[in-house]
């Protein structure tokens, strides 16, 4: 048995296993399958490893100390499948973002500054830099407090996450394809608008009516049908190939799993939530489901709520189209099968009429679950 200095880290509304770097061969080529085995991939149970059998806890950190003077760590992002031998590079995670903060003080690579500490996370990623404001009073990471969020029980301090710059995280570009809107021939199907967003994480979004949904549903209702779920991710393998990311839209889940991210939207309507709580539509902009994993994703990703919240602020794209019309762009409401996210951005229209984002904020909590050693077996 081979042994893994880590931490679980619960980070906003998932869960992974967060790693120094300096613990992992120096090689990266032999990461994967340490991950595989921690994590007890691939097995839709995970039992012999870590891993919650589910998308949003099969999650990795990877942390190390940086050099550089424009922050503090560095922060790799690896998303394990749960049934296959595949470890996913590619975007990042903004709820696993929330943890890095908290870990990276824990673990002394950056000092506490104040009753408020602020760390400067690098995304090697999508190489974007992320401001995480920790509190820290007395000199330790404090996770008591009043603050919750929808998919987590409980309270706890609020981490606020200053994204800078995050359009074109894996494209370049914050409109990959120049258009709000582009139009998709979809396989066996017909013709589907999407709008294709990259602002910390690529998304696809598409109206939930263009697919037989309300946009209501909640995880179950979705994932219950095999058919709409090949649908889905015949639509986000489209977008995929439209992107560059692959080539062949049908090898979509094996070669780029995890991104683009596709998200269904309507427009506000009084809903139920998971945990059976009312969600009004009075309380929330715009509804959202999103898709994880070729399942949906039982809350809603934090750059996913980051991207959306750009994409409500691009004019003619689908989200603005569905967003309610006096929505304020710092403070955007989004409903999902947990609950209600609240993210927002600064922007401002370039001459040429594009749009420039300096900021994207979102408001998480963390919690440390386990620091210890995880034994793992290669195969």
């Amino acid at each position: 048995m081979e042994k893994l200095e880590c931490c679980i880290f619960r980070g906003g509304t998932s869960k992974g296993i967060f790693i120094d770097e300096k613990n992992l061969p120096s090689d990266r080529n032999d990461w994967d399958k340490i991950l595989l085995s921690v994590m007890g991939s691939p097995d839709v149970r995970q039992i012999d490893g870590l891993g919650g059998a589910t998308s949003t806890t099969s999650k990795v950190a990877i942390i190390s100390k940086s050099d550089s003077e424009e922050y503090d760590v560095n922060y790799t992002f690896a998303q394990v499948s749960i049934d296959k031998s595949i470890v996913s590079y590619k975007g990042n995670c903004g709820n696993i973002s929330s943890a890095v903060g908290p870990y990276a003080i824990e673990k002394g690579l950056v000092d506490v500054t104040d009753s408020t500490t602020v760390v400067r996370v690098y995304n090697t990623n999508t190489k974007k830099i992320i401001y995480s404001h920790v509190e820290t009073p007395n000199g330790k990471v404090n996770y008591e407090g009043d603050f919750s969020i929808a998919g987590v029980p409980g309270t706890s301090s609020i981490i606020k996450l200053a994204f800078k710059d995050p359009a074109g995280s894996m494209t370049g570009k914050l409109l990959p394809t120049g258009n709000a809107i582009d139009v998709l021939d979809i396989p066996d199907y017909k013709s589907i608008e999407v709008s294709l967003v990259d602002s910390s994480n690529p998304l696809v979004f598409i109206k939930a009516e263009d697919v037989g949904l309300t946009g209501t549903e909640l995880p179950e209702q979705i994932d219950s049908s095999k058919e709409l779920l090949t649908l889905l991710e015949k639509i986000r393998g489209m977008a995929a190939v439209k992107l560059g990311f692959i080539t062949d839209y049908t090898k979509s889940a094996e070669e780029t799993p995890g991104v683009p991210k596709l998200t269904i939207v309507s427009k506000s309507q009084d809903y139920n939530a998971v945990n059976g709580n009312s969600i009004n539509s009075e309380d929330v902009d715009v509804m959202g489901r999103m898709m994880s994993m070729q399942l949906t994703h039982k809350t809603y990703a934090l750059t996913g709520a980051l991207c959306t919240a750009t994409a409500a602020v691009i004019k003619g794209s689908i989200v603005n189209q569905m967003i309610k019309e006096e929505f304020d762009p710092k403070n955007i409401r989004i409903g999902h099968p947990g609950g209600v996210i609240q993210t927002g951005v600064d922007f401002s229209l370039k001459a040429e009429g594009e749009i420039d984002v300096p900021w994207a904020y979102g408001y998480r909590t963390a919690r440390i679950l386990m620091d210890g050693t995880a034994f793992y077996k290669l195969k």
